[in-house]
């Protein structure tokens, strides 16, 4: 079965800088909201103004985790 979640590192970023903009601009810490949804795969942490939480679950948590990895420890 093929997989139809993004895992594109260039799409991810695109999307995640868009989930970024919609929970600042609801008044929410993005990075506490994002990390609750990635611990907890629970997309209630991700706001729905902007489509962002439809968008969060479109992407590869798995591939999201490891992009964030490489480049915390490349920086």
């Amino acid at each position: 079965m093929v997989s139809s979640l993004i895992t594109n590192e260039n799409e991810i970023r695109e999307i995640m800088l868009q989930i970024h903009a919609a929970l600042r601009e609801k008044g929410h810490n993005p990075v506490n909201q994002i990390v609750g949804y990635i611990l907890s795969e629970d997309p209630t942490y991700i706001t729905a103004k902007d489509d962002a939480r439809s968008l969060i679950c479109k992407i590869d948590r798995e591939a999201l985790l490891g992009i964030l990895l490489e480049n915390y420890l490349s920086n």
